[in-house]
Parts: C-alpha cells; structure tokens; sequence
C-alpha cells in the first residue's frame, strides 16, 4: 500500500503508542505485520492464537503468544499491569466486541478498497453506542475517527 507522505509523517503512531501499555493481535494480523520488514511496535505484543507456536527468535523478547476467550484474556493482561490495550485484527476485534471489551474505537480510513479481507464489524448480540470525540487528517489522505464506548449505567 502506497501512501503519499512527503513530510515523513508518522501519522499519530508514537504518540498513540505511548497512550498505550500493550498491543492484542490475531495471527492472521500478526502474520501480516511480520511482511512489514521492520517491527513497528515498541509495547509488548500478545498474539491471540490457537494454532501458532512459535514466534520468530528475533521477536521472542517483544511477541508472546497467547489463548483464551476475550473476557480471560483481558483479566491476565490486567494482572500483569497492561491496562490500556489496543486490540487489532478484524476476528479479534469482532469477539472482543462480542464481549463488550472495548472502551475506544480508533478507526483510520485509507482510500483504497482492498477488496478482500476480514470485516471489522459485524452483528452484535446487543446494540453499543459510541460517542464521536474528535476527528483528524493526515496527509489529505488518511481519516482518523476517535469513539468512546457509551455504558448503560
């Protein structure tokens, strides 16, 4: 994916990294990122993976392996200190929403239709509603949307 950035922009990236303690990804996602060349990500990674064992040598001290359902997953997560997780990948995210885990949504909108892949969202077990925080452009290309999880009190 090519995208214009004659300022070397990093697009939001460190600051959102260090608004964060630790970064929860699927294997298909994870997968994904290790074709990116360079590891981008200076917060422990935990991949959510029922079939993937290993990780590669260079990453063992960066990537974990995990497994279990959303709600488990995020009391370990918690016992270890990671408070603010940023989860990624579209199966995850959809269980971790399932769940009603998720307290942010931060969506970035690149205009390119891939064509293919895992949605973001699909149906819900019960309605959630998020309220619009800000909004901010990058480059005159990238869109990025902020939410916060509105909770029935």
């Amino acid at each position: 994916m090519d995208i214009p950035n004659p300022e070397g922009s990093d697009f939001g990236f460190n600051k959102f990294m260090n608004s964060i303690d630790a970064i929860v990804m699927g294997r298909i996602t994870f997968e994904q990122v290790l074709k990116f060349g360079d590891w981008p990500y200076i917060k422990p990674v935990f991949v959510l993976s029922n079939t993937l064992q290993t990780v590669p040598e260079l990453l063992e001290n960066k990537v974990k392996i995990i497994k279990g359902e959303p709600k488990s997953v995020v009391e370990n997560l918690k016992s270890m200190k990671y408070k603010n997780l940023y989860i990624d990948g579209g199966k995850i995210v959809q269980g971790f929403l399932q769940e009603d885990l998720i307290d942010e949504l931060i969506i970035t909108r690149i205009p390119i239709l891939l064509g293919e892949g895992i949605p973001l969202f699909t149906k819900l077990n019960k309605e959630q509603k998020y309220e619009h925080i800000k909004t901010e452009f990058f480059n005159n290309t990238l869109v990025k949307s902020k939410h916060k999880r509105i909770k029935n009190t």
